[in-house]
């Protein structure tokens, strides 16, 4: 097997375990958003403090609460895409491995690359022990209940406590410190790039690598890489939205239509909206989306906005800190996209249905009914 299929399967691996990842971490961060809109009307801005569960009043008490339930959910974010890249490469015996070997790397502080190494481990060690151990017809039904779930998950825990994890954790406590020590130019340039990267290829491999990195350097305190990738995951579907409404003689009827839907994903944060522009241009398209996401990017960071939860939706953009400022740089990310896009595309010729049925009848590829008859 060539080193390319090898890392392509890897890619597909971890890939799959993101995105069953993700609806966790979205779930968790809306909980956290929510509780933190609600503590700013009652001037609040830590309801995650330990001192509000007593409080008086009890919807303070439950915006505490809740805010507690989205930090549980979030810390399912280490176990779950372990545990779904080994359900990838061992199907459902890789999952009891996968998610006790990722919550040994959530309390070991080894990050993000742990947990992709951890589903790693349990996932080939399954697959290795169901292809190779060989029982009995009678004994058959003891491997996938007990051998592969309890050696595949000692095999995962000894080589995540003795091998991988503090090695990890040493790794992720270095980057995190490198991170916070960075200021001024060095933490605008790292926005930028993080921008840069989400907006390249809008929800592939690029972008989910450092959308999940910068999700990750939430647990340990990093919130510029996140602020970074909020801002710009929205940026390409409401600056291309934004283009089809100003205008729609640059875009054909499918585009228009998409433009549309790309503005309703823009403000839910989901940047896959801008994909059908990308596939149509993607040398017009991805530079504007690259360049709007890594200004709007850098500009909120440089600005001093912080989002402190890994949500890019407008219901979670009041509890970022600063919040003008990040909604202003969003608004300059969008028109960057949106004004390099109309510069770059010609007008589009629409002709009615009608002239375009008569062109495809007399193409060619249909016949009159005198040439049907002879």
């Amino acid at each position: 097997m060539s080193l390319k299929k090898i890392g392509k399967i890897l890619e597909q691996n971890i890939m799959t375990g993101i995105s069953y990842m993700i609806p966790i971490v979205i779930a968790g961060a809306v909980l956290m958003a929510i509780s933190r809109v609600g503590a700013s009307f009652y001037g609040i801005s830590t309801i995650w403090d330990n001192k509000w569960a007593d409080s008086a009043n009890f919807m303070i008490r439950f915006l505490h609460t809740d805010d507690g339930w989205g930090s549980v959910a979030l810390g399912l974010m280490f176990p779950v895409i372990s545990a779904y890249i080994a359900y990838s490469i061992a199907d459902k015996g890789g999952i009891a491995p996968g998610i006790i070997g990722g919550t040994l790397v959530a309390n070991m502080n080894a990050g993000f690359l742990g947990a992709l190494v951890s589903g790693l481990i349990a996932g080939y060690s399954v697959k290795l022990m169901i292809k190779y151990i060989h029982l009995p017809k009678a004994a058959e039904s003891v491997l996938p209940v007990f051998i592969v779930p309890v050696l595949g998950t000692f095999i995962t825990l000894f080589l995540v406590q003795y091998v991988i994890g503090v090695p990890f954790a040493d790794l992720n406590s270095g980057l995190s410190a490198w991170l916070k020590s960075m200021t001024g130019t060095n933490r605008i340039l790292l926005a930028a790039i993080v921008g840069g990267m989400v907006g390249f290829d809008l929800g592939g491999p690029v972008n989910k690598a450092a959308v999940t990195t910068a999700m990750a350097l939430v647990t340990s305190g990093v919130y510029d890489p996140n602020t970074a990738a909020q801002v710009a995951i929205i940026i390409p579907p409401l600056g291309l939205g934004l283009a089809t409404v100003i205008n729609k003689k640059k875009f054909n009827l499918e585009l228009q239509e998409a433009g549309n839907a790309a503005l309703v994903m823009g403000l839910i944060g989901v940047s896959e909206g801008a994909i059908p522009f990308a596939v149509e241009s993607p040398l017009k398209v991805v530079p504007a989306n690259v360049v709007g996401s890594a200004v709007g990017s850098a500009l909120a960071v440089g600005l001093g906005a912080v989002n402190h939860a890994p949500i890019s939706g407008f219901y979670g953009w009041f509890a970022v800190e600063k919040w003008w400022f990040y909604i202003l740089s969003i608004i300059i990310g969008t028109l960057i996209v949106t004004g390099l896009t109309l510069l770059f595309r010609k007008n589009v010729i629409i002709k009615p249905d009608d002239q375009v049925e008569e062109k495809d009848e007399t193409n060619g590829k249909y016949f009159s009914e005198d040439e049907w008859e002879n």
